[in-house]
């Protein structure tokens, strides 16, 4: 499987090629690019709470949702809090659309057909999960605090727990983020992913003559999605970085927070 590049009403996003073969569910990441935001937010912005207008705020995710063909009105969004929470979504949630959620958590799961599962990003993974078989899909935000907590690896246990999905049915994609060339650490971060993944982290990690620590949140991910039983060709990675690509994606690090956000979004239909 791999991630590729899409479009449709010139709104750019990204896909999951094994998920389009799959059928039965619309899904997509976000670029910075197709929306009506202007300034700092040019020119997709879906980040909710940034400062940004909320009139264009909901422009952009009326474009979004339409060029991948979800339903604006499933939306479901979470308070990230950068945790390994993974919150069943019931259709009672279902039409919560853009309103601040009052409950915290970074997974979310649901077999309901037309709720939107959307998570945020702006350098952390967004990473989708679908279970074409059982009829569940899940929706992670990890950033390097959630990728050190397994909180892939916990969207899947929720999968399997709480729907009966069989991790060898299940589809990972894992897009567009900071990537080991710019994600630049002190110790404390491989010093976490060490402790949670034991030696096998250290294939993710470099230490450049700078003395700082390069690390794989893309890989670290992979790895937790494999411990949990799914099939590496059933991953697919994002190649994006974030800083890197910053004309075409939102980097918290690159603008030193300064900037919209990205989101990805999956329902069934």
């Amino acid at each position: 499987m791999t991630i590729v590049d899409s479009m449709q009403n010139q709104v750019p996003f990204l896909t999951c090629d094994g998920f389009t073969n799959a059928g039965g569910v619309a899904h997509g990441f976000s670029t910075r690019l197709g929306g009506v935001s202007e300034g700092i937010y040019d020119s997709l912005n879906l980040g909710l709470y940034r400062g940004d207008e909320p009139e264009r705020v909901e422009k952009n995710f009326r474009r979004f949702t339409a060029a991948i063909g979800a339903d604006f009105e499933g939306l479901v969004l979470s308070n990230q809090v950068h945790g390994c929470a993974v919150r069943t979504i019931t259709a009672a949630d279902r039409g919560q659309g853009l309103r601040r959620p009052i409950w915290e958590a970074d997974g979310l799961i649901t077999d309901i057909p037309g709720v939107c599962l959307t998570i945020f990003t702006a350098d952390c993974l967004p990473i989708l999960l679908y279970d074409p078989v059982r009829r569940v899909v899940s929706a992670v935000h990890a950033g390097w605090r959630g990728t050190a907590m397994g909180i892939a690896g916990e969207a899947v246990k929720a999968m399997v727990e709480r729907y009966g999905s069989c991790p060898g049915d299940i589809l990972a994609a894992i897009g567009p983020g900071i990537s080991l060339c710019c994600f630049e650490t002190d110790e404390d971060v491989p010093n976490a992913m060490t402790e949670a993944l034991g030696a096998s982290a250290l294939h993710h990690i470099e230490v450049r003559d700078s003395g700082k620590f390069h690390v794989d949140l893309k890989g670290m991910n992979a790895l937790w999605l494999k411990k949990a039983g799914l099939s590496p060709d059933h991953i697919a990675v994002s190649d994006a970085c974030t800083m890197c690509q910053h004309d075409r994606f939102w980097s918290h690090r690159y603008t030193r927070g300064q900037r919209g956000s990205q989101a990805a979004m999956i329902q069934l239909l």
